[in-house]
């Protein structure tokens, strides 16, 4: 199958859950990812810098039949640069889990899968099959000094309500809004949500900001990430979930 320049035989990813779900799916298409494509482990391609300050001089030599590329994580400057080099650039905008499944989809055919991938299937099955034990509610802090959280309309959001977990300001005008860390507080969360992905929060960094407060820190690999971690994400979510909970 073809992005509209014939067959599509090299890949540079942008996105590291991109780059999973393409090396997976089709071995040996991504030539080039991003510095913080970490999955699959042992994945042979050349690094091309960050999301946000890719090289792209690198990436046109690496002669790309297709870039995929995602309208959060990558600069809309990057993205023309590349298309001004010739190059054939694809966006996804993925902000639930259904716009995940459909953007994987649409990734998929565009890099020329045969067919589609056992694991979709199965990630969509372990999410049809999630029943929340109870609701709680929830601050999800995904950076500090300054504090920002999940606010609306995003992917990890849509998840996590799918687990019986409400954000709090997910009617905030703002994804990402910067909070004081007294207005956060004052919220009074059932629980804290901590991912360890933008920023690397741990037991000892984050939780104690929220005295009183149960906290629980959880890989933003199955929080964040749309791809083949989608078929564990739930189970792995829940079962840390019903911990904290307790």
């Amino acid at each position: 199958m073809s992005a509209g320049r014939g067959t599509v035989a090299r890949v540079v990813s942008l996105v590291p859950s991109l780059t999973e779900a393409v090396a997976v799916t089709a071995p040996g298409l991504v030539v080039g990812a991003t510095d913080w494509c970490s999955h699959p482990a042992g994945l042979g391609a050349a690094r091309i810098g960050g999301t946000k300050n890719p090289d792209v001089h690198a990436i046109a030599g690496l002669r790309p039949d297709l870039v995929l590329a995602n309208e959060e994580e990558n600069r809309a400057a990057d993205l023309a640069e590349l298309r001004a080099a010739g190059l054939d650039v694809l966006v996804t905008d993925i902000r639930t889990l259904d716009e995940g499944f459909s953007e994987l989809e649409r990734v998929l055919a565009a890099c020329g899968a045969p067919r589609r991938p056992r694991w979709l299937d199965d990630a969509e099955a372990a999410w049809a099959a999630v029943a929340p034990e109870r609701e709680c509610t929830a601050v999800v802090p995904i950076w500090r000094r300054p504090w920002m959280v999940l606010g609306r309309d995003t992917f990890a959001g849509d998840l996590l309500a799918r687990l019986g977990v409400r954000n709090l300001y997910a009617d905030h005008p703002e994804r990402y809004p910067r909070l004081p860390l007294d207005e956060l507080r004052a919220a009074a969360p059932d629980l804290l949500v901590l991912p360890d992905e933008p920023y690397r929060f741990t037991p000892d960094d984050g939780p104690e900001a929220f005295p009183g407060t149960a906290a629980v820190l959880v890989d933003g690999r199955h929080l964040t990430w749309y791809g083949p971690s989608l078929v564990e994400a739930p189970r792995v979510l829940e079962r840390a979930l019903r911990a904290a909970r307790r």
